[in-house]
């Protein structure tokens, strides 16, 4: 397996963990983070305004990856993240590029239907209502 590939696979297992050191520690200081089709982030402290400013209170993750594909310092993958928010798991299907640089993701884009995001996010802030 490539380095790249299992840096990625272990970035992963910090979300799983909701391990947020680990989470900002695989990223490089001048990060570029597009969670398309929203806003792109630049640097480490814009990507950790973005996830603290979610408003998402995520207390659990699973991502799941169904295929990851390696091809030098470049990882696709083809993902469901999983959220638990308020008690109620939301999914959501991704695609994801990640490029490393010195054994740090320099680049991450993540492609997803926003409108199913967003469609599960008011459910679950519904059941917190409720």
């Amino acid at each position: 397996m490539s380095d790249s590939k299992q840096q990625v696979l272990d970035f992963i297992e910090a979300w799983n963990r909701l391990d947020y050191d680990a989470i900002y520690a695989a990223m490089a200081d001048d990060i570029f983070y597009h969670n398309i089709p929203m806003e792109p982030c630049v640097g480490i402290d814009a990507v950790r305004a973005f996830f603290e400013g979610s408003g998402m209170g995520s207390d659990g993750a699973e991502w799941i990856v169904h295929h990851i594909v390696a091809e030098g310092d470049t990882v696709l993958t083809e993902r469901t993240d999983k959220f638990r928010i308020n008690g109620q798991w939301i999914a959501i299907r991704v695609m994801g590029t990640f490029e490393m640089r010195e054994g740090k993701i320099a680049k991450w884009r993540d492609y997803f239907d926003l409108a199913e995001f967003q469609n599960q996010m008011a459910a679950a802030m519904g059941a917190a209502a409720s």
